[in-house]
């Protein structure tokens, strides 16, 4: 308690308040151990996709014909050379487990962003302007989230074209109708308020005061929900890969190695696992920093 005060009390100290707010931030942060470990994996991850050439043993696309399935070190058969195995081709499968961590966290940046710019901007305008404009762009919110996810973007990449960019794309469609919903309930939220109105008064633009005074304070809540959406985009771009529809062979993604994996999944059984358990392991990661994000921006749910 006398923590939270203390640091309540340095917000109030004019110059330290972005630092007290930062400190304030990073104490309900890291109350929730969860986060933090998630956190800490999710930055191991970085660094692992970051440094892929250099932590990689071999080429991910190079094989070894005389080293089909071969099996992990710890187990009979194994060997040092390849550490976690090779694939049905002999290509190393923790190289291509690096590089696959590359694919998979670009694909959650691009699709964050296109969602998020798309969703806050659609967000934006219904919020601010409400009436017709409003009704147009809730609706086609709406039609789109009465479609399952995963089907919508099935649908989508079967229209534009097997690929990983037509995957990002259809992904960042689908889940832009939430960050929408998000802004226009936080706009509609603010705009009444006493420093919006001083802002219009002294003669602040409607674009100015949608994107300097309006959308900062409407911030908390999309950063919760990017973070959220982050591991819905990996899911759903490794889902489409499997599926055959996202990232095409040779490409290193998790989803596209366990489509071509399944017929091996008796015979060599860390074909599908280590993939599978790089996409459980990132999500659940991902979905812990968010846990830890929402305690820590919502007043709500700050403990005293």
């Amino acid at each position: 308690m006398t923590e939270v005060a203390a640091l309540s009390g340095q917000q109030q100290g004019g110059q330290g308040a972005p630092m007290g707010r930062l400190r304030e931030f990073w104490y309900y942060f890291s109350v929730n151990r969860g986060a933090v470990l998630g956190l800490v994996v999710f930055i191991l991850l970085v660094v692992l996709a970051l440094f892929a050439p250099l932590i990689a043993p071999h080429d991910p696309d190079l094989q070894d014909k005389a080293a089909f399935l071969a099996p992990p070190v710890w187990q009979q058969g194994g060997s040092w050379t390849y550490i976690l195995g090779t694939d049905a081709v002999g290509r190393d499968m923790l190289s291509r487990l690096l590089y696959g961590a590359r694919f998979s966290l670009l694909i959650g940046l691009v699709v964050v962003v296109l969602s998020l710019f798309g969703g806050v901007t659609l967000g934006l305008l219904a919020g601010y302007f409400r009436g017709w404009v409003d009704v147009v762009i809730m609706r086609v919110m709406d039609l789109i989230l009465a479609f399952p996810s995963l089907l919508l973007a099935l649908v989508l990449v079967t229209i534009l074209g097997p690929g990983l960019f037509n995957a990002m794309l259809a992904i960042a469609l689908v889940l832009q109708p939430h960050f929408a919903r998000l802004t226009r309930a936080a706009v509609m939220g603010e705009k009444n308020r006493e420093y919006v109105v001083a802002a219009k008064v002294a003669g602040a633009g409607n674009l100015r005061l949608m994107l300097s005074t309006i959308l900062p304070n409407c911030m908390a809540p999309l950063i919760v929900q990017a973070t959220l959406s982050f591991s819905n985009a990996i899911l759903e771009a490794a889902a489409l890969g499997f599926l055959g529809l996202g990232a095409q062979p040779p490409t290193p993604e998790w989803g596209t190695m366990l489509a071509n994996a399944r017929e091996f999944i008796q015979r060599a059984w860390w074909v599908v696992t280590l993939p599978g358990l790089a996409i459980l392991i990132t999500v659940l990661a991902i979905n812990l920093m968010g846990d830890g994000l929402r305690d820590a921006l919502d007043p709500k749910l700050k403990r005293s």
